[in-house]
């Protein structure tokens, strides 16, 4: 990717990112900066190369890593780029993909998740395991019988158990040094909605606070199949989703306006 700054086409679209921090009590936003060039440039070459296997030293590119698969029943994902600069004033743009990538979470060339690949897969494989087993089971039984109830009530039962621990594995950091728990940083009503913190926003946030970068720009776009609800469309600029994203970034943001007065000073 290019590391020199690009101007912000005055035409493009307002993608802001961020939301409310219920520890400091204010709402932290980011901008796109000057994500966008990087964001086309990150497209012209998923479009030319057919792979997001961009950066590793292999001879050929893993087959696992192509995107046409986007372009299929699994429909398309989100990507992102932060414009980050260094403790020397360098400017570093980081990549991300919104959740797995045809079940990789690990990806050479981009961040990755919240929470360490291994202690998932570790605590998801029996649990899956078990959830798929009774569902084998229900479909054998006679709907509506008792031991069809009986089955459904303890596939869900343990599902919930299982997303519950699934969310206790994520941590996020601040830029205020601060690290919480999703449930410490959510702050949106009900349960945590399934995949928060697996988005392009989180993703980069957290490495960016984890390593001495300081954000300065964040732009998202959508790349494949439109999604079943025809929201996300190939191709396109996308803010940060209201359910899931908006309940942590105001928490993950925190501090970030604390280094931007400090240089205007």
């Amino acid at each position: 990717m290019s590391q020199s700054p690009e101007i912000v086409d005055p035409d493009a679209p307002v993608l802001m990112s961020g939301g409310y921090c219920r520890r400091c009590g204010k709402e932290h936003r980011l901008g796109p900066g000057n994500t966008l060039g990087p964001c086309r440039e990150l497209m012209r070459l998923l479009a030319r190369r057919g792979t997001i296997d961009l950066f590793s030293s292999g001879p050929s590119p893993d087959p696992a890593l192509a995107t046409a698969w986007l372009f299929g029943p699994a429909r398309g994902k989100m990507f992102g780029i932060l414009e980050c600069l260094r403790p020397d004033g360098n400017t570093i743009f980081l990549l991300a993909f919104s959740g797995q990538y045809n079940g990789l979470w690990l990806v050479e060339g981009w961040v990755p998740p919240l929470f360490d690949a291994r202690e998932f897969t570790a605590l998801t494989a029996p649990g899956e395991k078990r959830i798929k087993e009774l569902g084998r089971q229900i479909e054998l039984c006679p709907a509506h019988s008792e031991l069809w109830l009986a089955l459904r009530k303890e596939r869900r039962r343990l599902s919930r158990q299982l997303m519950r621990e699934i969310h206790d594995l994520y941590r996020v950091t601040n830029f205020r040094g601060d690290t919480a728990s999703l449930a410490e940083a959510f702050t949106g009503t009900g349960n945590i909605p399934t995949g928060t913190g697996d988005c392009c926003g989180p993703k980069l946030l957290n490495y960016a606070a984890g390593n001495g970068l300081r954000p300065v720009g964040l732009a998202e776009f959508y790349w494949g199949r439109e999604n079943r609800s025809g929201s996300r469309r190939h191709d396109t600029f996308n803010g940060s989703c209201a359910e899931k994203c908006g309940p942590i970034l105001g928490f993950m943001l925190c501090g970030l306006d604390d280094g931007r007065e400090e240089r205007a000073r």
